[in-house]
């Protein structure tokens, strides 16, 4: 195929006793988008990183505009015109954006130092190609997220980039974010450049996959024509086996209010916010970006304490000062971030689960017993399904799925009866996320309540028994989720408050 622009085949990389690829394909044409879908573990970072120098191939071929290549550095790719976007930024950010984009090839004078005019120049042509409205001079950590995934891809192209890796690119951008970032990528396919797209958000393909590749287990499984494939056939695909649906069915036993939250307030954050939480319920809080749903869970958990209102708990008006207050009465928190807020990333799987539970594995002279310890972990281990070698696995080398079911488990050592989850399969791939809801459907049938916040509407309809939404800090609805579609919710998440 005269247009095929990458070429990579029986790809194969082992670690000290774990095979990560064998026989893995992946093909780019030009001026296309190829998706590479799979679970944690499935080998698609692993894949990447041999395609730009950060790993070598134990055995294989890659070939680019039908050239045989060997890719040995991070550098040897960017020679080659091949460019990654990692989810986390390689940005300095106290720099300008011009300095960025051209970090390791500034511009310099007869004198040795940087011409200042020409870095100018050249990082203006480039943030005009991708028609961005960036000065060139500005710091980068003035910018906001989606201004500074724009300067990674700027840097991409200061290298004449033909062929652009993009890891989980929408993780931490708002719905119009979104947009602009999908803008950039049709003007970047319609300059020829082909595109390696990586993500869990099933519901972006529709915009910009022409091709998907599916990966499970380190292997090449098939290369499916987008518009040709159905959301179900891929997901069957990725896991190995059917899923009836996406969100698993339950008995819904919904009792009587445990939470009231009565015209709570945090200046700049959130003004007069109402609603209840049921025992049983799982309880959607819904809204755009900057609405101010992380915000009041931090209220309710006294991360962040309200000014005004009450929060009242089976009928006592509670007085939240510290997340430990909020502990102490049966609340918990699973953040946002995981691995910034949540995770202890270089302590051990046990560590992390008993971190906040000292009770749990003290004898009566308050002294740990690690055998207890040891105990409870392999117990949620094994009733959670927590995929690791051993409770001494550093935390940082789980999968994401693995690594949210860990913080589960550091909440259930203690009886709570609230659990604020924030974004709670963000990141986490299709079959995870199912192993997740899965845990939440088995925490409200016995009784705890759950207050969700998610960005993905499909999952606050699929998972909600209500659903508040918010808008600029004020809640615009309460709804049953029976009453309600994606359409609806957008409609109150935009809507005025009267």
């Amino acid at each position: 195929m005269e247009n095929k622009l990458l070429l990579m085949k029986d790809i194969e990389k082992s670690f000290p006793g774990v095979k990560a690829l064998q026989g893995a394909y992946l093909e780019l044409e030009k001026g296309k988008v190829n998706v590479i879908l799979g679970e944690n573990g499935a080998g698609k970072s692993t894949l990447m990183k041999i395609l730009t120098g950060v790993y070598s191939k134990d055995k294989g071929e890659i070939f680019l505009e039908g050239q045989s290549i060997e890719v040995k550095s991070p550098k040897e790719a960017e020679k080659y015109g091949i460019s990654i976007i990692y989810q986390e930024f390689n940005l300095l950010p106290h720099l300008r954006v011009s300095e960025n984009i051209f970090v390791t090839r500034l511009p310099k004078n007869k004198f040795g130092l940087i011409d200042e005019k020409k870095l100018y120049s050249e990082a203006k042509k480039i943030l005009d190609r991708l028609n961005l409205k960036i000065d060139p001079n500005e710091i980068v950590e003035n910018l906001s997220v989606a201004q500074q995934q724009m300067v990674e891809i700027a840097k991409a192209l200061s290298v004449n980039c033909k062929v652009l890796v993009m890891d989980e690119p929408t993780a931490a951008l708002t719905e119009s974010e979104i947009e602009d970032l999908f803008k950039v990528i049709y003007d970047l396919k319609s300059q020829g450049v082909g595109i390696v797209y990586i993500s869990h958000r099933m519901e972006e393909l529709k915009f910009i996959a022409d091709k998907v590749t599916i990966m499970r287990d380190g292997q090449y499984i098939t290369t499916l024509n987008f518009k040709d494939t159905s959301l179900d056939e891929m997901i069957s695909l990725m896991v190995g086996r059917s899923l009836e649906s996406q969100f698993p069915k339950r008995e819904k036993n919904v009792g009587e209010i445990v939470l009231e939250v009565k015209q709570i307030s945090k200046k700049g954050k959130y003004k007069d916010v109402s609603f209840d939480l049921k025992r049983g319920e799982i309880l959607g809080l819904a809204g755009l970006m900057g609405a101010g749903r992380t915000e009041v869970a931090r209220g309710i958990f006294g991360a962040d304490p309200i000014d005004s209102g009450e929060i009242i708990l089976e009928n006592e008006v509670l007085n939240l000062k510290t997340p430990i207050d909020a502990i102490k009465k049966g609340i918990a928190y699973l953040t946002e971030d995981r691995k910034r807020d949540g995770l202890l990333l270089n302590l051990s799987v046990e560590d992390n689960i008993m971190i906040s539970n000292p009770n749990s594995y003290s004898n009566s002279l308050k002294i740990c017993d690690f055998s207890k310890s040891k105990n409870l972990c392999n117990n949620f281990v094994k009733s959670m399904n927590i995929k690791t070698p051993n409770l001494k696995q550093e935390i940082k080398n789980l999968s994401g799925g693995n690594q949210q079911k860990v913080i589960i488990a550091r909440w259930l050592c203690e009886d709570k009866k609230i659990l604020l989850i924030d974004e709670p399969t963000r990141g986490i791939d299709v079959g995870a996320k199912r192993e997740v809801y899965n845990l939440m459907n088995n925490l409200v049938a016995n009784g705890m309540s759950i207050i969700m916040i998610s960005s993905e509407l499909p999952e606050v309809l699929g998972m909600s028994d209500r659903v508040v939404i918010m808008r600029e800090g004020n809640v615009t609805g309460i709804v049953p989720v029976e009453e309600l579609n994606q359409e609806k919710i957008m409609y109150y998440a935009t809507l005025e408050k009267k």
